[in-house]
């Protein structure tokens, strides 16, 4: 199956770096996919780049390179991304010596302060949540009294649930939406498909918005991401989204839809003109 803007034409002609999601899109949890590594090759093969960009935010970016090696996946830090990076990004560049407090695990609490931001700040003006997978409510009761003192109110992903064997749980965009109910705040968040993680990509890489493909299976964020900018999206169905949520979400049309990284590497002649 694919779809295309541009009948018979090649949407990945311009591409010059694909920024490719990790569960459900390279593997899944803990099983890589059969055909990750000769994508990952062909890529390089045909003189385009890649990176790695999750919004998971529970696992700092050493886990996921050390989970990655685990898989056979070699790569340095800059091929390594998460939405964590968008946000201390932007609290070192627009609200430096900001007092913070984030709810998150404790790798995400480890990349705050490998950056120098202290996370559990008194009297914050910033309240942060996470994708928190060791909430509890004294952290759920933090966040709400902050946010209900004027603290900016920030979450790191939007993602509504996580995929796992066997189902899905909730992730940051889930637990977000207890706070922004309990004080009627919104939060603003950082990773796909906000702007802030586009031009985070865009500042880390050197390459243009049109010059990048945003590659994942989740067409609110992985294909939003790239919605209304000149970059490229490829939706693959080897994770969350099927077919049939093409309809669902009418606002992200992704620039290909393709069953796999498989049927993707079929796109990768010739490079990028």
């Amino acid at each position: 199956m694919n779809h295309t803007h541009k009948p018979g034409g090649n949407p990945l002609s311009g591409v010059k770096c694909f920024v490719l999601d990790m569960d459900g899109t390279i593997y899944l949890e803990d099983e890589l996919f059969p055909y990750t590594k000769d994508f990952l090759d062909r890529c390089l093969a045909s003189s385009r780049d890649f990176l790695f960009f999750t919004n998971n935010s529970s696992k700092s970016q050493q886990s996921y390179l050390q989970k990655l090696q685990r898989l056979g996946i070699q790569v340095t830090a800059e091929r390594m991304l998460l939405s964590t990076q968008v946000l201390i990004a932007f609290l070192q560049r627009e609200r430096p010596g900001k007092r913070v407090w984030v709810a998150g695990t404790a790798d995400l609490l480890a990349e705050f302060r490998a950056a120098g931001i202290e996370p559990l700040s008194s009297a914050p003006e910033i309240a942060i949540i996470g994708f928190d997978t060791e909430l509890t409510y004294d952290k759920l009761l933090t966040l709400h009294r902050a946010v209900q003192s004027g603290a900016e109110f920030f979450g790191v992903n939007m993602d509504l649930v996580c995929p796992v064997a066997g189902g899905e749980i909730p992730d940051c965009g889930s637990l977000a939406r207890v706070i922004a109910s309990s004080t009627g705040v919104e939060p603003v968040f950082f990773g796909k498909p906000s702007p802030h993680a586009l031009d985070f990509i865009c500042r880390q890489t050197g390459y243009a918005a049109g010059e990048l493909c945003f590659v994942g299976d989740r067409l609110y964020t992985d294909i939003a991401i790239a919605t209304g900018t000149q970059a490229v999206s490829v939706l693959v169905l080897s994770g969350e989204s099927k077919a049939e949520d093409l309809q669902r979400y009418p606002q992200f049309v992704p620039s290909l839809v393709v069953q796999d990284l498989a049927e993707l590497s079929d796109y990768l002649h010739p490079g990028p003109g």
